[in-house]
């Protein structure tokens, strides 16, 4: 079992601490790329005599707008704590300021590149301030948007994740054993206890992998005594993933999902096995069961709370991650498999 760490590691897009300004993630600058070069092929449809010199003139308006583009999320990722201590007006004047800048430093690039004598600055200077302002806009909903949705699905995914009926099958079990088995139910107890106090007590918004891996280990260890040998659990951690950044609680209703479909319905034996990895600068968390046949992935519109785990677990990873990570589930042969990616 890994070294559990009290503290998470620290992330700046974290729900709650997000920067305004925190243009330097994959998801952002991608974005911002795709709108610049909308509006540059736009620009250059206007100035072209055919399909070939608009192809001409795209790339020659991309070779000088996409390097001020991307100088502008560079100097705004630079400044974002600056920026963050600022009003709202202010950090759209202080966006369009950078742009105007930005525009006029493409206006330079072109005129040197073409060894045009005559150049459109106070156009460029325009549309520099007006694309900036239209890349702040998006960053300020960005950035409202995550931490009320952020409450919002920590409340849903509790009120669907840790269900009544496990609840009542755990304390089921707990008063079958008590007679018999005391020191069983007693060990059971503690860790139902110690779940729902992370559940219903924690208030951070984000956690560690290697806390969740130890939440997930007490659930599993709650179902074993109810499934007993119907039920094998396998552990391959790595732990290079344990100070990932994830959200609290996500790990425990994917497990919980592969138990209500994989082992409680079966008749016979199943298996779970849950693999953490890191690859570079990503860690892979993956959990596998066995499922009675037949069976297809889970249909949130054909059983009800069927799929309300995996919805909740990807709405809060985009809040966290946005663009930056992957979410893939699959059944195939009997076996279900989840797999995900994370930055590490």
């Amino acid at each position: 079992m890994p070294a559990t760490s009290t503290n998470p590691a620290p992330r700046e897009a974290i729900v709650g601490t997000a920067y305004v300004f925190d243009a330097c993630t994959a998801s952002v600058i991608g974005r911002t790329v795709a709108l610049v070069e909308t509006v540059v092929a736009i620009a250059a449809a206007f100035g072209a005599s055919g399909l070939a010199d608009w192809f001409f003139q795209l790339a020659l308006l991309t070779a000088v707008v996409l390097p001020a583009s991307l100088l502008w999320l560079v100097l705004a990722c630079q400044q974002k704590k600056l920026l963050q201590r600022c009003s709202t007006r202010v950090q759209y004047l202080a966006g369009a300021a950078l742009g105007v800048v930005c525009g006029l430093l493409a206006a330079m690039l072109y005129q040197w590149t073409t060894l045009s004598a005559q150049t459109a600055w106070l156009a460029s200077a325009a549309a520099g301030g007006f694309l900036a302002a239209m890349v702040v806009v998006g960053l300020q909903w960005r950035a409202q948007a995550r931490t009320p949705a952020a409450t919002t699905a920590r409340l849903a995914e509790l009120q669907a994740r840790i269900r009544p009926h496990f609840l009542f099958n755990a304390l089921n079990s707990a008063i079958a054993l008590v007679q018999d088995h005391p020191q069983k139910a007693e060990a059971m107890l503690e860790d139902l206890s110690d779940l729902f106090r992370h559940a219903l007590t924690e208030k951070r918004e984000a956690s560690t992998l290697a806390e969740e891996v130890m939440l997930a280990r007490r659930y599993l260890s709650i179902e074993q005594i109810r499934f007993d040998d119907r039920m094998a659990v396998r552990w391959n951690l790595d732990s290079r993933a344990d100070d990932a950044t994830v959200p609290p609680l996500f790990l425990q209703p994917l497990v919980e999902n592969a138990v209500k479909h994989g082992i409680e319905p079966s008749h016979g034996h199943g298996r779970i096995s849950i693999a953490t990895r890191r690859r570079g600068n990503m860690v892979q968390i993956q959990i596998i069961n066995t499922t009675p046949r037949p069976f297809s992935a889970p249909q949130p519109e054909r059983r009800a709370g069927t799929g309300t785990a995996i919805l909740n677990v990807k709405k809060r990873l985009r809040l966290l991650y946005d663009l930056e990570y992957d979410f893939k589930a699959t059944s195939k042969d009997g076996i279900y498999m989840v797999r995900i990616s994370i930055p590490a």
